[in-house]
């Protein structure tokens, strides 16, 4: 690969790195003031959870989820999701966000409220996906909690690298074959991005009733666990894994592996999700499909290729057809010390992150290196503060923190081309915060949590509860100005009538709509 470092140091490429574009995802559970989830409905003042664009649910009506738009800075992603909170808050009465990626206390699995999204087929969909979830792995796991980051470069600078490179592809397979690198290299390193964000080392007990699992009660208090050297339990087995996924080997040569794999698992039955069978015994829908997945999002993956679907569209048609457009990161735990989950200097680490991963040699990959990677994410996620720790390196084993500090050593570079785009030092800053994590100078947020947790004698839910409380202050203390409130009351009403206008366009039957919406899958099946 042409050493791109030294080409983008020049001005007019440099500039182009200007153009990356960043948009969070942010998930959190509402939860009623002692702590325990929310049986309330999505408040009809945020507007449709169905075609709002920027506040809509997740697994439950109790699982809130903000989007911003793809923007040009960190801080104005920040300022977005900021407003959001602030609007929310003034319509949710005196309940809270929780702060954590691991849940609040929690009752039986099935006082859990699934989300609902009205009577149309699009959102009948909608909730029948989420029912399958928990019929095949229990809603008390979907009530984990987490930043997705979504990331882009500019077509400008695909334009500028397809020249440095030499290719005679079209910038479309351009784009898409180079995104898959970028996804590759990802998923060696994402490891990184646990141990250093990581902020789930402890969960409730309510989390894990009758569930296996090998966790400590913390500091004697039997109602909080923990894994003494954990870094994210939601990364683990308690949280986004599946033993079924686990016989899944999903393929990121490129994007037609990429396709195949994943229209393979949907399109063909697996033998435990049969037996369930798609409706129980009243007739009812249960889940959408007897496959390993329903639709490719159950897929959990720590990083996904997107490229936006259409009404009706597949994601997976989506990639067929236009190719990859940005990639979603998905590994990162919500900050409880942040208000907003995630700050500018954590992004801009993330930036530098991917570019790297980016614009390092990225060699193809078979299933010995995939089943590598989740062995480095098991390692990671329990024991990833052992100092003693090792990870699965080249076919051996290298010291975390040999490993860490070359990565960071390599993406000082990066750093500095950045740096010297946006005329600042933060993307230098940032990467020395981190550097600070590794030679254990610095808390990670994992560290800051159990020591809290210890300094104030608190259970994990008290002091998430206290965490949450302090957040609800800071958004309630700083009301919307009239333009911004205005604003959002005006999407709010626009989604419920654009829910209305789909749930009257509807023609025929649930049955012929989802039938249709699986006839996509044929174009890739193996």
């Amino acid at each position: 690969m042409p050493n791109h470092l030294a080409a983008l140091a020049q001005p007019n490429p440099l500039q182009l790195l200007k153009g990356i574009r960043r948009g969070i995802e942010k998930e959190s559970l509402r939860v009623a003031p002692d702590g325990a989830l929310a049986q309330t409905p999505h408040p009809q003042a945020l507007g449709s959870a169905l075609t709002h664009a920027a506040i809509t649910t997740d697994f439950s009506e109790a699982l809130l989820e903000f989007i911003t738009p793809p923007m040009a800075t960190p801080e104005a992603a920040l300022e977005e999701l900021d407003q959001i909170h602030r609007y929310t808050y003034r319509h949710i009465g005196d309940e809270r966000l929780w702060v954590n990626s691991m849940p609040c206390r929690l009752g039986r699995d099935d006082d859990i409220p699934v989300a609902r999204y009205g009577s149309s087929h699009s959102g009948t969909m909608k909730t029948v996906y989420r029912l399958g979830l928990g019929l095949r792995y229990g809603r008390t796991m979907q009530t984990i909690a987490g930043i997705h980051y979504n990331f882009s470069l500019p077509d400008d600078f695909w334009r500028w690298l397809h020249g440095q490179e030499g290719s005679d592809e079209s910038l479309g397979d351009f784009k898409t074959r180079r995104y898959f690198d970028l996804i590759r290299n990802f998923r060696r390193h994402y490891w990184l991005l646990i141990y250093l964000f990581g902020a789930a080392p402890a969960v409730c007990r309510s989390f894990v009733d009758h569930r296996e699992h090998s966790l400590q009660p913390f500091n004697g208090d039997d109602h909080s666990l923990h894994a003494p050297f954990a870094t994210s339990l939601r990364m683990g087995d308690l949280g986004y894994n599946s033993d079924a996924q686990k016989s899944l080997t999903v393929c990121y040569n490129d994007l037609p592996s990429y396709l195949a794999t994943l229209c393979e698992a949907i399109s063909h039955p697996y033998p435990e999700y049969h037996k369930l069978g798609i409706k129980d015994a009243e007739g009812h829908y249960q889940q959408l499909s007897t496959g390993l997945l329903q639709i490719e999002n159950e897929f959990y993956s720590p990083i996904r290729p997107k490229n936006p679907a259409r009404m009706g569209e597949t994601a997976l048609s989506a990639l067929d057809n236009r190719g990859v457009e940005y990639i979603e990161v998905r590994c990162l735990d919500l900050n409880p010390f942040a208000p907003l989950g995630i700050d500018a200097q954590q992004m801009r680490f993330i930036d530098c992150f991917l570019l790297h991963c980016l614009l390092q040699d990225s060699p193809k990959t078979d299933e010995s290196d995939y089943r590598a990677v989740q062995e480095n994410q098991a390692r990671i996620v329990y024991r990833g503060r052992d100092p003693e720790l090792k990870l699965i390196h080249n076919g051996g084993e290298i010291a975390l923190t040999e490993w860490a500090e070359k990565l960071l050593s390599e993406m000082q570079p990066v750093a500095d081309l950045l740096d010297r785009a946006w005329q600042s030092d933060a993307h230098r800053v940032a990467l020395e915060a981190q550097r600070a994590k590794v030679r254990g100078e610095a808390a990670t947020p994992a560290q800051r949590v159990l020591a809290e947790m210890a300094e104030r004698g608190q259970s994990f839910s008290q002091w998430a509860a206290a965490q949450a409380e302090q957040h609800r202050d800071y958004f309630l203390n700083r009301p919307l100005d009239e333009a911004d409130r205005e604003r959002f009351q005006r999407e709010a009403r626009e989604s419920l009538q654009r829910q209305a206008e789909v749930e009257a366009a509807d023609t025929g039957s649930f049955e012929d709509y989802l039938g249709n919406y699986y006839a996509q899958y044929t174009f890739c099946q193996l």
